[in-house]
Protein backbone atom coordinates (compact mmCIF):
# COMPACT_ATOMS: atom_id res chain seq x y z
CA UNK A 1 0.00 0.00 0.00
CA UNK A 2 1.42 3.56 -0.89
CA UNK A 3 2.56 5.20 2.12
CA UNK A 4 0.26 8.21 2.01
CA UNK A 5 -2.81 5.94 1.53
CA UNK A 6 -1.38 3.67 4.68
CA UNK A 7 -1.15 7.03 6.29
CA UNK A 8 -4.50 7.38 5.63
CA UNK A 9 -5.84 4.52 7.51
CA UNK A 10 -3.49 4.55 10.08
CA UNK A 11 -4.34 8.49 11.21
CA UNK A 12 -7.99 7.94 10.88
CA UNK A 13 -7.54 4.37 13.35
CA UNK A 14 -5.51 6.84 16.47
CA UNK A 15 -8.19 9.97 15.47
CA UNK A 16 -5.20 12.08 14.26
CA UNK A 17 -7.00 14.57 12.33
CA UNK A 18 -3.50 16.56 11.57
CA UNK A 19 -1.72 13.12 10.36
CA UNK A 20 -5.11 12.12 8.48
CA UNK A 21 -5.37 15.64 6.55
CA UNK A 22 -1.42 15.31 5.68
CA UNK A 23 -1.68 12.75 4.13
CA UNK A 24 -3.33 14.72 1.21
CA UNK A 25 -1.46 17.10 -1.10
CA UNK A 26 -2.33 21.06 -0.54
CA UNK A 27 -4.48 21.21 -2.82
CA UNK A 28 -6.09 18.00 -2.18
CA UNK A 29 -9.86 16.97 -2.51
CA UNK A 30 -11.73 14.57 -0.33
CA UNK A 31 -15.58 12.91 -1.87
CA UNK A 32 -16.76 11.67 2.11
CA UNK A 33 -18.83 10.13 0.50
CA UNK A 34 -18.95 10.20 -3.25
CA UNK A 35 -22.46 12.45 -4.42
CA UNK A 36 -21.72 14.80 -1.10
CA UNK A 37 -20.28 18.28 -1.74
CA UNK A 38 -16.32 17.56 -2.64
CA UNK A 39 -13.76 18.77 0.60
CA UNK A 40 -10.73 20.95 -1.27
CA UNK A 41 -8.25 21.46 0.47
CA UNK A 42 -5.80 20.04 3.07
CA UNK A 43 -6.63 22.74 5.76
CA UNK A 44 -10.95 22.46 4.69
CA UNK A 45 -10.49 18.50 5.00
CA UNK A 46 -8.48 18.83 8.45
CA UNK A 47 -11.40 20.73 9.72
CA UNK A 48 -13.72 18.37 8.43
CA UNK A 49 -12.11 15.15 10.08
CA UNK A 50 -11.97 17.27 13.77
CA UNK A 51 -15.52 18.23 13.18
CA UNK A 52 -16.69 14.60 12.78
CA UNK A 53 -14.17 12.74 15.38
CA UNK A 54 -15.62 14.27 18.33
CA UNK A 55 -19.07 13.04 17.56
CA UNK A 56 -17.66 9.58 18.98
CA UNK A 57 -15.62 8.19 21.96
CA UNK A 58 -14.05 6.32 20.86
CA UNK A 59 -13.82 6.80 16.84
CA UNK A 60 -12.04 3.67 16.04
CA UNK A 61 -11.24 4.56 12.87
CA UNK A 62 -11.03 2.66 8.71
CA UNK A 63 -9.50 -0.74 8.63
CA UNK A 64 -7.98 -1.40 5.00
CA UNK A 65 -9.29 -5.52 4.01
CA UNK A 66 -8.14 -5.59 0.62
CA UNK A 67 -5.76 -2.98 -1.91
CA UNK A 68 -5.36 -3.01 -5.50
CA UNK A 69 -2.93 -0.58 -6.68
CA UNK A 70 -2.32 0.52 -10.32
CA UNK A 71 0.42 3.37 -11.32
CA UNK A 72 -0.79 6.27 -9.21
CA UNK A 73 -4.29 4.97 -8.58
CA UNK A 74 -5.31 2.82 -5.37
CA UNK A 75 -8.51 1.19 -4.65
CA UNK A 76 -9.20 -0.41 -1.27
CA UNK A 77 -11.74 -1.90 0.55
CA UNK A 78 -12.26 -1.08 4.00
CA UNK A 79 -14.60 -1.26 7.28
CA UNK A 80 -15.15 1.32 10.12
CA UNK A 81 -16.02 1.17 13.54
CA UNK A 82 -16.99 3.93 16.00
CA UNK A 83 -19.17 4.13 19.04
CA UNK A 84 -21.38 7.53 19.09
CA UNK A 85 -21.54 9.42 22.08
CA UNK A 86 -25.09 8.03 22.56
CA UNK A 87 -23.28 4.67 23.30
CA UNK A 88 -24.62 2.96 20.24
CA UNK A 89 -21.88 1.25 17.91
CA UNK A 90 -21.67 1.58 14.28
CA UNK A 91 -20.23 0.29 11.61
CA UNK A 92 -19.86 0.84 7.95
CA UNK A 93 -17.96 -0.56 5.15
CA UNK A 94 -17.05 0.79 1.88
CA UNK A 95 -14.31 1.63 -1.23
CA UNK A 96 -11.66 4.49 -1.14
CA UNK A 97 -10.41 5.48 -4.44
CA UNK A 98 -6.91 6.94 -4.22
CA UNK A 99 -5.20 9.24 -6.94
CA UNK A 100 -2.18 10.20 -5.78
CA UNK A 101 -0.51 13.00 -7.15
CA UNK A 102 3.96 13.59 -8.27
CA UNK A 103 5.10 13.81 -4.65
CA UNK A 104 3.01 10.20 -3.44
CA UNK A 105 0.59 12.13 -1.33
CA UNK A 106 -2.99 11.94 -2.33
CA UNK A 107 -4.64 14.12 -4.53
CA UNK A 108 -7.97 13.02 -4.71
CA UNK A 109 -10.07 10.73 -2.31
CA UNK A 110 -13.39 8.98 -3.36
CA UNK A 111 -15.28 7.36 -0.81
CA UNK A 112 -17.68 4.82 -1.49
CA UNK A 113 -20.07 4.01 1.26
CA UNK A 114 -24.05 3.85 2.17
CA UNK A 115 -24.27 7.30 3.96
CA UNK A 116 -27.72 6.53 5.23
CA UNK A 117 -26.56 3.38 6.59
CA UNK A 118 -24.04 5.20 8.23
CA UNK A 119 -26.61 7.70 9.72
CA UNK A 120 -29.43 5.94 10.78
CA UNK A 121 -26.81 4.08 13.16
CA UNK A 122 -26.92 7.49 15.43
Amino acid sequence: MPKSVLQFFSASQKGDADSWADAFEEGGIFHDPVGSKPIEGREAIRTFIKSVIPNFDPFLGLTPLEVHTVGTSVAVSWHGAAVALNGKPVNWSGINVYELGETGLIREAKAYFNHAVFQAQL
